[in-house]
């Protein structure tokens, strides 16, 4: 039983702009006076039992939940976000609100196992494309297509979340934890094309931007043409794109380095194998078949291998999400949207099912014992 002296002020701003709302939204839900809520969110009053129950069920959040240490979030200042002036404030909070969850889940996981460390090269100062064809080369892909780039990141030690935020405006965004630990969040309302690219746009944004500002126009285009040439390195494009001609060679071949049409025709463009002139065509024809909106023959989503990997390991010793949940105080609908959706068994006829299948190659994790 918790002690309502122990109330924790931040952990109740956390939880109602996770679910979006405002101080008078929360207070309308209890009957509370917007007044009251501020007092509460401040620490300027305790809530009593009652009122503290209400909030609980208003927002969704266990009542232990409102109790115990700080919770980090990412902030603001630390935190890009791709396509930032078209956020709401509400929308920019709850991703962040969600990024502390997030936070709370990989301190569980470095307490139970033991993850990639981090091997993010800084290269603070340097051309998008340099910089892009300098990590290539420090982790070894030399000029080969990125088969999966959720893994690859997470092999070299960068969190990769989920975003299930209903809404296109808040695309993605990355950030360094403590200066140490790199995060990167991803919106599942996007195509896997599209999501794709915004992770290899967050992992310039890690390596171009990590000593300097992350805000602003210039660093996003900068973060864009490090997405670009990470995805479709130079001497690729040159190798394979000299034959590309069409609408349909560009649908072809877009499968090879796993990006969009857009994406591919863009780079074509800018490596000079499209003119001005065939890209413009070749940009409007595909613009009029819809491949602005709906990507044509479409890729199939990229997952966390790492996240389905834990999540395995902890049902297979007794823990399941719901005790996961549990243990840090939260609801397992807070968890899915952060997973991307993965849940390691479903129950059918008393026989447990595995929803995603057995990754290829097993991430390095073992157990520690505590």
């Amino acid at each position: 039983m918790n002690d309502i002296s122990d109330f924790n002020p931040a952990r109740l701003v956390l939880a109602r702009q996770r679910r979006g709302w405002t101080k008078k939204s929360l207070a309308d839900a209890t009957l509370l006076s917007s007044k009251t809520i501020s007092l509460y969110e401040n620490g300027d009053q305790l809530p009593t039992e009652e009122s503290l129950a209400c909030i609980a069920q208003a927002l969704g959040f266990p009542v232990s939940f409102f109790f115990g240490r700080d919770l980090e979030v990412p902030t603001e200042e630390n935190a890009s976000f791709r396509s930032f002036s078209r956020m709401t404030a509400g929308q920019r909070d709850a991703a962040l609100a969600a990024g502390g969850i997030a936070y709370m889940l990989s301190d569980w996981i470095d307490s139970n196992y033991h993850l990639p460390t981090p091997l993010v090269p800084d290269c603070s100062g340097m051309d998008p494309e340099a910089a892009a064809e300098a990590v290539r080369v420090e982790w070894g892909l030399g000029q080969l297509p990125i088969k999966n780039l959720v893994h690859l990141l997470e092999l070299k030690g960068i969190r990769v979340f989920s975003l299930a935020e209903e809404t296109n405006q808040v695309n993605a965004f990355s950030c360094w934890r403590k200066g140490k630990t790199p995060f990167v969040f991803l919106n599942t309302q996007k195509s896997a094309e599209a999501s794709r690219f915004d992770a290899a746009h967050e992992l310039g944004h890690l390596v171009l931007h990590r000593q300097g500002s992350n805000k602003g126009k210039e660093v996003e285009n900068e973060a864009n043409a490090f997405a670009s040439a990470f995805l479709m390195p130079y001497q690729s494009i040159l190798a394979h794109g000299w034959n590309l001609n069409s609408v349909s060679d560009v649908i072809r071949a877009k499968k090879f380095w796993n990006v969009s049409a857009m994406a591919l025709a863009y780079r074509l463009h800018k490596t000079g194998i499209f003119s001005e002139w065939i890209y413009r065509s070749i940009c409007i024809e595909l613009s009029t078949i819809g491949a602005r909106t709906q990507e044509p023959d479409p890729s199939q989503r990229e997952t966390s291998q790492v996240l389905h990997k834990v999540l395995s390991l902890a049902r297979d010793s007794g823990r399941s999400l719901q005790v996961i949940a549990s243990e840090l105080n939260i609801a397992v609908d807070d968890l899915l949207p952060i997973l991307f959706s993965i849940v390691p068994v479903a129950v059918s006829s008393g026989t447990a099912v595995p929803l995603l299948p057995t990754p290829r190659k097993k991430p390095s994790l073992r157990l520690v014992k505590s």
